[in-house]
């Protein structure tokens, strides 16, 4: 079963939580969800659930070409299984129980019962903790329980909000890579809702990025990340944030805050006159040149991260903050001196209304 919905929009009060939103989901599709928290993502998934009904629009189920109405419908009469960050268990029923109960209402047999509950309870870590209440375990074990509970079920639907952040990194990183695998087994529309662009990439056949309860663009991950249509949509698919640096072109230059000036080459050399911001990722500002073209700045850094392999270098920029990961180790002390630089093929240029003007050069194809 898909869902689609169709011009909804959610009001409380005064307030709207939720613009007019269209978006389709396909089954066997996984969607995630990205923003910001009090982007909106939850509020999405209550109006998907049923849990809240939309002040306009409609909410329908497709099967095939077939499409029925459920705008309204309690979510208890739909095929919808939901996992919050802050889990939900049944506290007297055993691990086995709690993921077995989906199945048991259904009736099945009890050999299928135990097949499918030990099977999911394989993929999720939770075969030693099968007798054991859920009081006895930690909370990512709980965490994990509920997540299985929603998968287990079979449901058309199934929402999950920000489900692994509580986990540690090393059980994150394994589900991340089960997760695409369960989705791709069933047939149901399954979404995703988070924070980190990486779950995004990792995870989502498809991408839809929010702000303010508006959903920015909706595409296949890659490209959204690759060719956000905006810089609100840029700035939620980068992590750390997009750096940005407002210029203005004319005749041939691009000038720079604080009066500095430089050619207008390369990649940026078609733009029209006009003015402009420039957006860069992390790991496009770089310690060293990487073309004869390359933009160069002074910097001052405020903050060295050191990651192992890499380093986050925060930047005073002027009036800007900027972000730079450098490959290695760079024990930079705060308030040292260095020059950064941007090659132009690799800068996103957004007009004055925010909308994208250029995209990386070597993204063209993509």
């Amino acid at each position: 079963m898909g869902l689609v919905l169709d011009k909804v929009r959610r009001d409380v009060g005064a307030v709207t939580h939720i613009h007019e939103t269209s978006l389709r989901l396909e089954p066997g599709s996984l969607t995630v969800l990205l923003g910001a928290t009090l982007a909106g993502k939850t509020s999405l998934m209550r109006l998907m659930a049923g849990l809240d009904r939309p002040s306009s629009g409609r909410v329908l189920v497709t099967d095939g070409a077939a499409e029925t109405d459920v705008t309204g419908m309690p979510v208890r009469e739909r095929s919808v299984a939901m996992v919050y960050q802050q889990f939900i268990n049944y506290p007297n029923l055993s691990v086995f129980e709690n993921i077995a109960s989906p199945l048991r209402v259904k009736g099945l047999p009890a050999t299928e019962i135990e097949t499918r509950v030990r099977a999911m309870a394989a993929i999720m870590k939770l075969e030693p903790y099968l007798e054991r209440l859920p009081l006895s375990l930690s909370g990512g074990q709980q965490q994990r329980t509920a997540m299985a509970r929603a998968l287990i079920k079979g449901a058309d639907l199934v929402l999950l909000d920000e489900p692994l952040a509580n986990l540690d990194y090393k059980l994150r990183e394994e589900l991340r890579e089960e997760l695409p695998k369960i989705v791709r087994g069933s047939n149901a529309a399954v979404v995703y809702a988070t924070t980190e662009p990486q779950e995004a990439l990792l995870l989502g056949d498809c991408t839809a990025t929010l702000s303010k309860g508006r959903i920015t663009q909706h595409g296949r991950s890659a490209e959204v990340y690759r060719r956000p249509r905006d810089l609100i949509t840029a700035q939620i698919f980068s992590d750390p944030p997009l750096n940005l640096l407002p210029v203005s072109r004319r005749a041939g230059q691009l000038l720079l805050p604080g009066g500095a000036a430089a050619p207008a080459a390369g990649a940026l050399a078609g733009l029209a006159d006009g003015d402009y911001q420039l957006g860069f990722r992390a790991h496009h500002l770089t310690l060293r040149p990487q073309s004869a073209e390359s933009l160069s700045f002074a910097a001052t850094v405020t903050v060295s991260e050191i990651t192992g392999s890499e380093s986050f270098i925060h930047l005073a920029c002027g009036a800007d903050d900027w972000v730079a990961l450098a490959a290695g180790v760079h024990e930079l002390e705060p308030g040292a001196q260095v020059t950064v630089h941007v090659d132009p093929a690799s800068v996103f240029v957004f007009a004055p209304d925010g909308a994208l003007a250029h995209a990386p050069s070597f993204l063209a194809a993509a």
